[in-house]
């Protein structure tokens, strides 16, 4: 075998990670000891953090459609992505991805974290838009890091009250409504 692998056929990769690639896992990471993440995510998911990567991500929304819920300067803005988008979203961008339609694709691709570069995770008022809580952590492993971090929010009703409004973020139990769809170009 040569060290640098060989390519791979990726609508066979896909078929071999179906299963992987919907509830409750919803995503699979391509190659596992890589400096580059790349991750094929499939929906239905909807989530509720809003994640600040310290880097720049990539999207292409190679099979059905989704969204990123944006919050920007205060106000929660949309970005649609399209069967076939591509998206490179910079730094520190406050984002939620949103994938209602079961069977769809989205790859993903992002860069390791170096040591001391962490990952900040948010959660927002759903009545006011106030930051409720935020939790870093220096990403190692999405499967073994998140889950304790959000089940941390999700089941402690004080840390989910906005100290804005008193309005309780509902946690886990819904998405956020989506911001308006966004304007294409002209």
């Amino acid at each position: 075998m040569f060290i640098y692998g060989m390519p791979l056929n990726f609508p066979r990769w896909l078929d071999e990670h179906a299963h992987l690639l919907k509830p409750p896992v919803g995503n699979q990471q391509v190659w596992q000891d890589a400096d580059t993440i790349v991750t094929v995510v499939g929906g239905p998911n909807q989530r509720t953090d809003f994640h600040d990567d310290p880097l720049e991500e990539f999207f292409y929304q190679f099979k059905g459609n989704a969204w990123l819920d944006i919050m920007d300067r205060g106000k929660r803005e949309r970005v649609d992505l399209k069967e076939g988008d591509i998206f490179l979203l910079p730094a520190h961008v406050r984002h939620s991805p949103q994938r209602p339609e079961a069977d769809s694709r989205c790859l993903v691709i992002e860069r390791q974290r170096p040591e001391g570069v962490v990952d900040g995770f948010e959660w927002y008022c759903p009545a006011c838009s106030a930051l409720v809580y935020r939790v870093e952590v220096q990403l190692k492993s999405i499967v073994t890091d998140l889950p304790p971090l959000f089940a941390g929010f999700y089941d402690n009703a004080a840390l989910r009250r906005c100290g804005q409004c008193g309005t309780v973020h509902p946690g886990r139990a819904s998405a956020p409504a989506p911001a308006p769809a966004s304007k294409d170009p002209e």
